[in-house]
């Protein structure tokens, strides 16, 4: 596996669960006001996470617009 190749796998675990947060803070998966702040803190996280990731592909000469995608 090639930096490209993990990069992306990363970046698509990250992506999933930042995905199943989102969902669980939708249908009031949460049980208080710390788990909803710990989750919203998360999110974040994850979000900046997969940001500086994509921004590095970016720079790859293997990139192209559906890297992230496949």
């Amino acid at each position: 596996m090639d930096v490209v190749d993990f990069s992306k796998y990363l970046y698509n675990k990250l992506k999933e669960r930042e995905e199943n947060l989102t969902s669980a803070l939708s249908v009031g998966g949460v049980k208080s006001w710390e788990e909803y702040k710990m989750t919203v803190g998360e999110i974040r996280v994850l979000s900046l996470a997969r940001e500086e990731i994509k921004a590095l592909l970016e720079n790859n000469e293997d990139y192209d617009e559906d890297t992230l995608r496949s």
